[in-house]
């Protein structure tokens, strides 16, 4: 099969390679893929950069852990129903070393979802780390039905999902944005407010929410977290999934008396019945009407390391995918 890989980390062009290796084949329990888009998150450009020096985990890596595309084989003990399903997957190089970025990928079935009918390869490819993120972080304090619940971040990946599902859960919900171009985005996923994060945010939200807001889903949790308590109700809670520092300061005592619960979220580490779940709700939205993302580029395989760069510095809104 034709894959991208690398076997050192460092910068895209001077680490992907594209070649030839041989076909996968399922072990029992798995199924292989045939892959018809691959989608890259920040997770995987990290990992190919060493952000966080973890060093490389296998010799060699197939990056990119979600994809879509169809069932060509099956393992031992997979039903058959599985065989020529249209599927999107999640986890392909989470404790693994080959993920997504090849014509074929091999994973756990327990990691595959049925890609509803009408809905785009591209859009599969991007469901997995950013729709189960903020599934957890959406849920992961308890239910939501008829409580106030803020998005930080509601047009990114994560931020979408995260109002689209809080919306579909019974919650009100408001989100931020870093720009006005951004507010079609978060109101398109359904929330039911949209603001600033600027210096007027904790009175924008206190006009809207003026007895606080009880859950909160952070993406810059360095940056947010002082304002997030002042919005708290006592007893909220705020699930982070990112933070803009990797060593930020907690206001200890301000917590303490607001007896606010803090869930630090790491999705390859999710309990398996919660991404279970997090698919189906997914795979919901989308049957719903939900559009899922705006995909930006369509990049093919040879040129992944072009793929990585835009990732990483966009020139436009919307996701990123490879196609083998």
């Amino acid at each position: 099969m034709r894959a991208a890989w690398y076997e050192k980390q460092g910068p895209a062009k001077e680490v992907l390679t594209v070649g030839e290796m041989p076909d996968p084949h399922p072990a029992a329990g798995e199924v292989r893929i045939r892959i018809a888009a691959s989608g890259i998150n920040p997770g995987d450009t990290k990992k190919r950069q060493d952000v966080f020096g973890y060093g490389m985990a296998y010799p060699r890596v197939i990056p990119h852990s979600d994809g879509a595309g169809q069932v060509d084989q099956l393992g031992d003990g997979v039903s058959p129903e599985w065989l020529g399903q249209p599927v999107w997957c999640y986890g392909a190089q989470s404790y693994r070393p080959f993920g997504t970025a090849a014509e074929f990928t091999v994973v756990p079935v327990d990691q595959v979802a049925r890609l509803p009918q009408g809905v785009s390869m591209d859009q599969g490819a991007c469901l997995g780390i950013p729709g189960i993120t903020a599934h957890r972080a959406v849920h992961v304090a308890g239910a939501v039905s008829g409580r106030t619940v803020l998005v930080q971040g509601a047009a990114g990946s994560v931020g979408l999902c995260a109002v689209q599902l809080a919306r579909r859960a019974g919650a009100h919900v408001i989100g931020t944005v870093r720009s006005s171009s951004d507010e079609a985005t978060a109101a398109k996923a359904g929330a039911h407010e949209v603001i600033r994060s600027d210096e007027k945010l904790t009175t924008s939200v206190k006009a809207l929410a003026p007895k606080g807001v009880d859950h909160i889903v952070e993406v810059a949790f360095g940056a947010n977290i002082e304002a997030d308590l002042e919005l708290l109700n006592i007893g909220g809670s705020i699930a982070t999934y990112a933070s803009d520092s990797g060593t930020p300061k907690i206001p200890f005592w301000m917590m303490v008396f607001k007896n606010i619960r803090l869930f630090f979220l790491g999705s390859d580490d999710f309990p398996k019945d919660s991404k279970i779940l997090a698919a189906e709700d997914l795979n919901a939205a989308l049957e719903a009407g939900w559009s899922g993302f705006e995909i930006a580029e369509r990049i093919p395989l040879p040129e992944i390391a072009r793929a990585h760069e835009l990732s990483e510095h966009p020139v436009r809104p919307g996701r990123i995918v490879v196609i083998p």
